[in-house]
């Protein structure tokens, strides 16, 4: 049985956020096709994780690159890479993976950057080979569904847009099959056509998770 994770990134709500309103529709539309799936919802500004500060940095390198054992840390650093690695072997357990966030000051919400810092675990997720990193999550498929206020597709604004690359650039290092992003921008642009922007988005979004239903995974 096919496992999704739904992780958003907005504290404005479903109620008032654009981008979880294209969300649901994309969660809906998948679970049409695909009514078995398990879901579990993961709000990352309502979610508890580890965050990495110098208790978890420092447990990092211990275990990565001084040779300690886990039993050999400190109490506080134990405890935080715990939580890093349960979070971890929690993430690994998902076939698919969704992610639906508004692009803040050209970049993600800091919640999501720190959600996939969690992610980064050698052993687990990655591992180095003579020929550098290899991602262990083959098998996987993702997609990103992003809004933005301003327009930055064909502009100059596109190489200053950090969120959606940087968010593609991790997966794709843990190894993960990445669908095409789900962007729709230009909300601060055209305010007055909100509903039919949010509309086309979710048109499009039911289209990417028909797809992505159809895609074929190892279960």
């Amino acid at each position: 049985m096919a496992k999704l994770l739904y992780i958003t990134a907005n504290p404005k709500g479903p109620e008032k956020s654009k981008g979880l309103k294209i969300g649901e529709a994309f969660l809906e539309s998948f679970l049409e096709e695909r009514p078995e799936t398990i879901v579990r919802r993961i709000d990352l500004f309502d979610f508890d994780m580890a965050w990495m500060d110098a208790e978890l940095v420092s447990a990092r390198g211990k275990l990565a690159g001084y040779g300690y054992t886990m039993e050999q840390l400190e109490e506080g650093e134990r405890a935080k890479i715990k939580k890093m690695h349960s979070l971890t072997d929690e993430f690994i357990q998902y076939d698919y993976y969704v992610f639906v966030t508004p692009l803040w000051n050209l970049s993600s919400p800091a919640v999501l950057k720190n959600f996939l810092d969690n992610l980064f675990v050698s052993g687990k997720t990655f591992v180095y080979t003579p020929n550098g990193p290899k991602g262990l999550l083959n098998g996987k498929t993702a997609i990103h569904i992003q809004t933005r206020g301003g327009i930055y597709s064909g502009t100059p604004m596109e190489e200053l847009e950090t969120g959606d690359r940087y968010l593609r650039i991790a997966l794709r290092f843990l190894g993960i099959h990445l669908e095409d992003s789900v962007i729709i921008e230009g909300f601060d642009v055209f305010p007055k056509k909100w509903p039919e922007m949010i509309a086309d988005g979710q048109s499009r979004a039911r289209s990417a998770a028909k797809k992505m239903a159809a895609s074929t995974i190892e279960v």
